[in-house]
């Protein structure tokens, strides 16, 4: 290979890193995003938990109320019952006595099914809560990777566009200046192989003869007639 394909090379190799690490830094805060989606869902699974405990001990509470209620509207009667004369009145009152008794147990039946329900209500809470600290730690470490990740390329990136700058001083100008237009038009690789057949390796396109020829003389730069990409003999 010429010279000056070789600091090209160089320079190549550089920037297929610099693209790689571009690449990857521009997904991190796609990974970023999806690890605080799942801590999001977990974080709504407790969230979901909690809010149905507090709605179930809420109802247990409207219902020792109304068992209380009831309880103390039976003793007025009862009283009342005690106090009467009359046989109708009475009746009467025995009659809404056991009305409010059937309530009565009507509503400790539900309250029974409620309290029955706060047990497993607290189980989905505690496994929900668990789970969530898991996903926690988990995130936490996946985005301390990400930034340690983060810090790495940046790193990498500066020193590697240090060399490039260094190594752009040591090619010939008209060279780089076709291999900045062909870096942005068809991007790395610019500086690539023709094989053994005759096939550019970037567009995997058959040379013709003279074109092989003139690449295999190693006498000057020599692109290749599809796709532009300036060639070297493999």
């Amino acid at each position: 290979m010429r010279t000056e394909y070789v600091t090209l090379a160089t320079i190549q190799e550089r920037d297929l890193r610099l693209q790689d690490i571009r690449t990857q830094l521009e997904r991190i805060p796609e990974d970023k995003s999806l690890a605080a989606t799942r801590l999001a869902d977990n974080q709504a699974s407790v969230e979901a938990a909690k809010s149905a405990g507090q709605h179930n001990e809420v109802a247990i509470k409207t219902l020792e109320l109304d068992i209380e209620t009831r309880r103390e509207t039976i003793n007025r009667l009862k009283t009342q019952q005690f106090e009467t004369r009359k046989n109708e009145e009475f009746n009467a009152l025995k009659h809404e006595i056991m009305r409010y008794t059937e309530d009565v147990d009507g509503l400790e039946t539900q309250e029974l099914e409620l309290m029955e329900k706060a047990d497993a209500l607290n189980s989905v809470l505690k496994d929900a809560t668990a789970a969530l600290a898991k996903i926690q730690g988990a995130v936490n470490e996946e985005v301390k990777m990400l930034d340690e990740r983060v810090t790495t390329f940046e790193a990498e990136a500066i020193t590697l566009e240090s060399e490039r700058e260094a190594k752009i001083a040591e090619t010939d100008e008209d060279l780089f200046s076709m291999y900045s237009r062909l870096l942005k038009t068809r991007g790395v690789p610019v500086l690539v192989a023709l094989s053994d057949d005759g096939q550019c390796r970037g567009c995997h396109v058959k040379a013709i003869s003279s074109i092989q020829a003139r690449v295999r003389g190693e006498k000057e730069m020599v692109q290749c007639e599809n796709c532009g990409r300036i060639l070297y003999p493999e």
